[in-house]
This record gives structure tokens, C-alpha cells and sequence, in this order.
């Protein structure tokens, strides 16, 4: 029987890359979308989230299953909770690149984006740009410290959320300032302050993955934990 479940722990972790790979994906699409101001693109993400909720779906019938077939404990148990987390955590990633993607049509429309590149510094669409691209690091690195089962990676970043955090600030001031000073821009410009919120909320989702996946190495919960959270010199399986 142990062999067994060993196997079935096995597949099931192959399901979560897979799923987390797919979410991988389709964000760096929904970011491609927005920038190359692309419907089709964004079109092909929301039908690949399709896919990405068809996963879960199996993900969590695989967990519920195991749980009543083999009532595991200790390391097995928090193995299996903890991929019910992060399949969920992992879809509603997936939900909020789908939410990025359907901006494309309203900037392409209303030729809103070439107004953006007139209208707001620089500096801006670097800071978004920047953000996108710490986001999707933060996950891929979340992916790899779940795979790898390393917990020195998953506090690693947890710590890069506060760089998600204050670009979402500068850019959320700098649009709000230009919002004001131009109240006839506000609706383009409410679209780049969107999308800065879905990306916190994505870094948001990645770091519970992180906090997930020390409680599954070490069996600690540091969630609402701020003192536990940075404790990075007690890595102790």
C-alpha cells in the first residue's frame, strides 16, 4: 500500500507542475497580449484557461480521492493538503491573467495605447514592465521550489513580494496624478492601474504558494506570521 500511494504522490505532483507550467504560460501570454496589443493572443488565453480549470478540477478530485482511500499522515498528509492550496492559488492565477488579457480589447478599440505612450512618462511602462516581469519570476521560481522541494528557494520569494508592492504604489500615484490632472484620460489610464492590481494579486497568490510549500517541507505555518516569515537561516527538514 505505501508503494502505492508513493506512486499516486508522484502523479499527483506531476499534475501540479503541469497545471502550474499551463498558468506559467498563459500569463506570459496575457502580458504579450497587452504589450503587442494582440486580440487573438488574448483570445488564446482565455481558451486555455478552459484547460487550466479542467486540470484543477482533476487536481482536487486526485486529492479528495487519496485522502479517502489511504488516510495518510504526517509528511503524505501535508503533501496532499498542501497541493489542494496551491491548485487553487494556481487557478486563480490563471483567473487574473485572463482578467490581463481582456484589456487588450478596450486598448486596441479605442487606440488607447498609443494615447498611453503620449501621455505618460517613460518611466511608467518601464515600472510595469518590470512588475511583469518579477511576477512571473516569482512563479517560476515558486514551480521550482515546489519541484525541487526546496524551502530556502520558497522563502527567497516570499521576500520579492515587496517589490511587487511598491511598483504597484509608484504606478498606482503616477497614473492617479495624471488621472486628476487630466480627468479625460481616466479611462485608458484605469486600465494600466488594473493591471498593476491583477499582478499584486498574482505575486499575492505566488507568495501563499511559497508559504504553502514550507508548511509541506517543515510543518510550520507562517502565515499572518510576520516574524516567522523571514526567518531564512532555519531551514530544517
Amino acid at each position: 500500500m505505501a508503494t502505492d500511494i508513493t506512486k499516486e504522490l508522484e502523479c499527483l505532483k506531476q499534475k501540479i507542475l503541469l497545471l502550474g507550467t499551463t498558468v506559467e504560460n498563459n500569463l506570459a501570454d496575457a502580458l504579450d497580449s497587452v504589450f503587442r496589443k494582440d486580440p487573438s493572443l488574448a483570445e488564446q488565453v482565455r481558451f486555455t484557461d478552459r484547460e487550466i480549470d479542467e486540470i484543477e478540477v482533476g487536481v482536487e478530485d486526485d486529492c479528495l480521492s487519496l485522502l479517502a482511500l489511504h488516510q495518510p499522515v504526517a509528511r503524505d498528509l501535508r503533501f496532499i493538503v498542501t497541493a489542494l492550496k496551491i491548485n487553487i492559488d494556481l487557478e486563480r492565477i490563471g483567473d487574473l491573467a485572463v482578467k490581463i488579457a481582456g484589456k487588450v480589447t478596450h486598448l486596441v478599440n479605442s487606440n488607447n495605447f498609443g494615447k498611453l505612450r503620449t501621455d505618460i512618462p517613460e518611466e511608467i511602462f518601464s515600472e510595469l514592465n518590470g512588475m511583469c516581469k518579477e511576477t512571473r519570476s516569482m512563479l517560476k521560481q515558486a514551480l521550482d521550489a515546489f519541484a525541487k522541494r526546496d524551502v530556502a528557494l520558497a522563502y527567497a520569494v516570499i521576500l520579492e513580494d515587496d517589490k511587487v508592492d511598491i511598483a504597484k504604489n509608484l504606478i498606482g500615484s503616477c497614473l492617479e496624478k495624471n488621472i486628476k490632472e487630466d480627468p479625460s484620460s481616466h479611462q485608458h489610464l484605469a486600465t494600466l492601474l488594473s493591471i498593476s492590481r491583477s499582478l499584486e494579486r498574482i505575486a499575492d497568490h505566488t507568495t501563499n504558494i511559497c508559504e504553502d510549500i514550507i508548511y509541506m517541507l517543515q510543518g510550520r505555518i507562517i502565515r499572518h506570521r510576520v516574524d516567522e516569515r523571514f526567518e531564512v537561516n532555519t531551514f530544517r527538514l
